[in-house]
């Protein structure tokens, strides 16, 4: 999977955003925090055309020395048996008027998200993280 996004702050600003667990936490849309939990631990209710699943998990974006960002997730359904799991790694480089963040990786999955067509699924993936970004 690849997908590039144009965030309109500098790249430092962003740097800055992802290094703080709770503000990237913020950021992942529709993403409901457990309570007394470490940030990026919750439920996430994920679109797929007109049907959504609901996923408990967590979510955590580490700092890279070569100044990318490895963002490692897994979830499983609230409801069923199924398990989603990702892999990204995140790029930030600085363009005209802000920066682009660019998401780069793989994920994998069971259980309902594998009964939508393939187009639904990149859909949701790719409306999730315009929206994070």
């Amino acid at each position: 999977m690849e997908h590039e996004v144009f965030v309109p702050v500098p790249a430092q600003r962003l740097r800055e955003a992802l290094a703080d667990p709770a503000r990237v936490a913020r950021a992942v849309p529709g993403l409901q925090q457990d309570a007394g939990a470490e940030p990026g631990a919750g439920r996430l209710k994920v679109r797929f055309g007109s049907h959504s699943v609901t996923y408990r998990g967590t979510v955590r974006l580490t700092a890279r020395k070569d100044g990318s960002y490895a963002a490692e997730g897994e979830a499983t359904e609230t409801r069923g048996t199924g398990s989603v799991k990702l892999a990204l790694t995140l790029r930030l480089a600085e363009t005209d008027g802000g920066s682009t963040l660019a998401f780069e990786g793989t994920a994998t999955a069971d259980g309902r998200v594998t009964e939508f067509p393939a187009e639904q699924v990149a859909s949701a993936v790719t409306r999730l993280l315009n929206r994070f970004a």
